[in-house]
């Protein structure tokens, strides 16, 4: 029976960490106020002109070098992301012409945070039906183009302050844009004819929830893009924080027990549960309700942020390359996201 193997891993963080003390020269918040309610003290933001794909492509590399791979290796490629280059196409394509291996299919994923789960399950079955036998996974993300902000100087030491229109707008939006980051990281997948592998797969949505995390604008709207839209804010994300952590922490652990079940294990043999980093007091509750020991749950989110659909390959990487993560191990990764769509897979590593 087929199975796969993660024998490749990269991370790619752009440009200088912005400190929570650089967002509190932009709006009213404080080192104190955000980690508290997240953990984060820190994040990164990729440059003006830069998206997602440029992003990946730096991951990409270090993820195939990792492997002793080349591009014109891969079968296929999954690129996760909820902060495409462009409405269409998407990402995936351009990855693959900048990779230097233009033709190779690259599909989508518009998952959100739980994007990396459901491309595990893509991955398996493009593994199980004999369509590819080496597949890039990518979860990247330039998060900063809907910031609630554009004096980007005002967040340097010694910038010039921002118009008390500019401080009152951008603290109306504080709620997310203290946790989003940007990012990318990038999982190689090869094909294995027995052993280890994706053991099993426990994934929802939800669209009924649509309102708790969302971008209003779109092509309901006619034109998509107009001035009383941009003026009305809809094309930045709103955010009910509070129904978003219920969601986490009462799905989430659920998700976690049916898949452990489905694939025979206990919660005790699992040896680690890798979590979308978004909100460390989301972790923690899921990690108490499920009682699962603190450290068998790792956290990076001090030093990223939510990178949304690159944290759990940028984790990934971390604990590859510094040995937390070693062949042989059980993994649970589980993640809940905009959608909602959320879940939970067991993996042999």
């Amino acid at each position: 029976m087929a199975g796969f193997r993660i024998t490749g891993s990269g991370r790619y963080l752009p440009g200088r960490p912005y400190t929570n003390q650089d967002l509190g020269r932009i709006m009213d918040t404080s080192d104190e106020w955000v980690r508290q309610r997240t953990g984060i003290e820190q994040r990164h933001f990729c440059p003006e002109g830069q998206g997602a794909s440029d992003l990946a492509l730096e991951a990409a590399k270090l993820a195939l070098a990792d492997a002793g791979r080349q591009p014109a290796d891969l079968d296929y490629i999954l690129f996760n992301t909820m902060t495409p280059d462009h409405f269409f196409p998407g990402s995936g394509p351009l990855l693959g012409a900048a990779l230097g291996c233009p033709g190779v299919p690259a599909l989508d994923l518009r998952m959100q945070c739980a994007a990396m789960l459901f491309s595990l399950q893509v991955a398996d079955g493009l593994f199980r039906s004999g369509a590819a036998s080496t597949i890039l996974i990518i979860g990247a993300e330039a998060q900063a183009g809907f910031m609630p902000w554009t004096n980007w100087a005002a967040l340097e030491p010694g910038g010039p302050k921002p118009s008390v229109e500019e401080y009152e707008r951008a603290t109306r939006h504080r709620g997310y844009a203290v946790i989003f980051g940007d990012g990318a990281g990038a999982l190689l997948l090869e094909r294995t004819d027995e052993g280890p592998g994706l053991l099993s797969l426990d994934l929802h949505s939800d669209g009924r929830y649509l309102d708790q995390l969302y971008i209003p604008a779109g092509y309901r709207k006619r034109p998509y893009v107009s001035g009383e839209i941009v003026a009305r804010e809809e094309h930045l994300p709103q955010m009910l924080g509070r129904e978003v952590f219920k969601h986490a922490v009462t799905k989430l652990p659920t998700s976690v027990r049916k898949a452990c079940s489905d694939a025979g294990v206990t919660l005790d043999q699992i040896d680690w549960f890798i979590a979308h980093q978004a909100n460390d007091r989301i972790n923690e509750t899921i990690r108490e309700r499920s009682g699962v020991p603190a450290e068998k749950v790792p956290s990076n989110i001090a030093r990223y942020g939510n990178t949304s659909t690159a944290t759990i390959p940028i984790l990934v990487d971390e604990m590859r390359r510094d040995g937390r993560l070693k062949a042989g191990q059980l993994v649970c990764v589980l993640a809940l996201g905009a959608g909602l769509n959320w879940g939970a897979a067991v993996l042999r590593i």
